[in-house]
């Protein structure tokens, strides 16, 4: 009994608040106490009650919302609740982050982070169990095609429940910048069908004028072998690259190159070596473009490391050796200079196709997804992990599917990933330097946060809903991938800490390494080509014509250009990584976690800017304050 002080926190974007009245409930460990309908929620206010409740309840564990229904229904976006009044100390927090929709009853619990077993007297299991099954009911696995990893269910935004869409401003900005961009295309590709690519210097047309001096650079430098090189390093898709342990047995070398396996064979011996193997487009059926058969090929290049750091292509066979037929023509940079030049555009369009479909949209988009269903069907909101992860024509489906049977889990540990790939050691690997490093603050901060939850290795074998969690990820979303190393069960908090930062990493900073560099490394189109018109050389004669007819035409080129800038752009709607506002923690271990991230993610990001300021090409794509928070495009 006695007197009760309630503050509801209404979101501010654009449709958080509601005209609806909204009905509260006080949960105790003794009582339950009806507030009535006496909220109606403002946009951005902060809306206090103070209410006499006539009963003990005790120990304050839930608050319940509802919304009821008047001539207009509008959804809620609730911030968070705090409760001041009998048996609390200072005030009870209430997080939520989440709309209140139609007529269901929102239980909160309060912010305090439990697991299953530190709930002895089982007070809140009812709340757990009931919001994991509206979970399930609401996040269900879909399916798109067979082989792939599994997305959620639902053809559109609309089906995705309300919490996971955009909120308001950057969906506007999302649908007002995509109408620009489809008009700007519309008024100037509809010119393009009767322009016809004359010389390689005619994609200065549909190259953008935004000042961007890395694209500018790209634009002008394109030809070069050591900005070929680096682009493995460095570029839009620095996943692909990796050291040699033997020549590959694809490269057939024929009479008269005895050269050429000699200097292989020295760079293997000194561990210079190093190659980009483009197997998985291999037999991969390629699309028709207005009426236009186009062309895929699978390349390999092999690359020598310099002791200056620079990466050197040494030979580029465009197709592997096929039973029966006679080798196919190795490229070297001793070739006519044209003839090299469409050799290294093979490549570069073929590692644009193998960026998009693997390395951004597979690895970064796709696992995301399978990553979030399964933390919303397996974690309730009281749990301590979901607290953590909460910050945070048919050759396109080949690819996707040979790509998804190739996922392992040491490759989604950048750690484990550099050392199978050899990079550890190259200093101008920037990528590998940055990614170790970002790797190792969020492992920090994971083992921080789990050491405040989970005491022992005991405990983590005996949380059943972690157990849930990691089987329904490996077992359900990823179709069983138990035998490419990851996990079905979390046997030891290193185990749990490993996982966690994995999940974390993804879909952060891995996505932003694939993402981020799109504009700079394809605005100028030569450089990385959506499509091919013409099948790969297989001579040496080669005019400029060839490369031009090769190339996608303008209206493609526009159309690869135009979205390539949006969906490139850097965000104006982003929160970076470590930088959200919600508060999901109460007490004040978590937040002194949290705060101690932060400072280790802004130190990272001052010795980036200093770093860079003294570099030729600088790199900023994991640099923190540019990371985004989640995956969004």
């Amino acid at each position: 009994m006695g007197k009760y002080k309630i503050l509801v926190v209404t979101g501010d974007s654009l449709l958080a608040g509601s005209t609806n009245l909204v009905q509260l409930w006080l949960v105790g460990e003794h009582g339950e106490a009806d507030l009535g309908k006496q909220l109606r929620p403002l946009r951005g206010r902060k809306t206090e009650l103070e209410i006499d409740v006539p009963l003990h309840l005790g120990r304050l564990l839930v608050v319940k919302l509802r919304k009821h229904k008047g001539l207009l229904d509008s959804d809620w976006f609730c911030k968070w609740i705090t409760v001041q009044g009998p048996g609390i100390q200072g005030e009870a927090f209430f997080p939520c982050y989440s709309w209140v929709q139609g007529k269901e009853t929102i239980c909160l619990p309060e912010g305090t982070a439990l697991k299953v077993n530190d709930d002895a007297q089982n007070l809140f299991r009812k709340y757990r169990e009931q919001e994991l099954e509206d979970r399930r009911n609401v996040y269900r696995w879909g399916s798109w095609k067979e082989g792939l990893i599994l997305p959620i269910a639902g053809s559109t935004e609309r089906d995705l429940p309300r919490s996971q869409r955009f909120m308001e401003d950057k969906d506007l900005d999302f649908s007002l910048s995509l109408a620009k961009v489809l008009k700007d295309l519309a008024i100037k590709g509809t010119l393009d069908f009767v322009s016809r690519v004359q010389k390689l210097e005619d994609y200065q047309k549909v190259f953008p004028h935004s000042k961007n001096a890395l694209a500018g650079r790209v634009r002008d430098s394109w030809k070069d072998d050591a900005l070929f090189g680096y682009q493995f390093l460095n570029g839009a898709n620095p996943m692909l690259l990796r050291q040699s342990k033997r020549l590959p047995a694809r490269l057939v070398l024929p009479p008269g190159m005895e050269d050429l396996q000699t200097e292989l064979e020295k760079e293997l011996k000194a561990g210079s070596l190093f190659e980009a193997d483009f197997s998985l487009l291999d037999g991969v059926k390629p699309n028709i473009i207005i009426f236009k058969q186009q062309y895929v090929t699978a390349p390999l290049v092999m690359l020598k490391l310099r002791p200056d750091g620079r990466l050197l292509p040494m030979v580029v066979q465009l197709q592997p050796p096929r039973h029966g037929c006679p080798p196919p023509p190795l490229f070297l940079p001793s070739d006519p200079p044209m003839a090299w030049l469409l050799a290294k555009i093979w490549v570069r369009s073929s590692d644009f196709q193998l960026h998009q479909l693997q390395s951004h949209l597979l690895r970064g988009h796709l696992m995301a997804e399978v990553i979030s269903v399964a933390t919303m069907r397996s974690l309730p909101s009281l749990h301590p992990i979901y607290k953590v992860v909460s910050t945070g024509s048919g050759g396109h489906v080949d690819i996707l599917q040979r790509a998804t049977s190739c996922l392992t889990y040491r490759s989604f540990c950048p750690p484990d990933d550099l050392a199978d790939r050899g990079l550890l050691g190259v200093k101008s690997s920037l990528y590998a330097q940055d990614a170790l490093r970002l790797w190792e603050i969020i492992s920090r901060y994971v083992e921080r946060m789990v050491a405040l939850f989970y005491k022992s290795d005991r405990d983590v074998k005996d949380d059943p809903e972690l157990q849930v969690w990691c089987r329904e990820f490996t077992e359900i979303g990823l179709l069983g991938a138990q035998d490419r190393g990851f996990p079905l069960s979390l046997a030891s908090r290193a185990q749990l800490c490993r996982f966690v930062t994995m999940c974390i990493f993804t879909c952060t900073g891995q996505h932003a390494s694939t993402h981020l560099g799109q504009l700079d490394w394809y605005a100028w189109i030569p450089n990385g080509p959506c499509t091919m018109r013409k099948p790969p050389p297989t001579s040496k004669d080669v005019p400029e014509r060839d490369i031009v007819d090769a190339l996608p035409g303008l209206q493609q080129a526009r159309v690869q250009m135009t979205f390539t800038k949006f969906l490139g752009r850097r965000q104006p709607v982003m929160v970076a990584l470590g930088q959200h506002k919600e508060e999901y923690f109460s007490g004040s271990g978590p937040r002194a976690v949290l705060k101690q991230f932060q400072e280790e993610l802004a130190i990272m990001d001052k010795e980036i800017e200093v770093r860079n300021a003294g570099l030729d090409l600088p790199y900023e794509y994991l640099r923190p304050s540019l990371v985004e928070n989640s995956v969004t495009i």
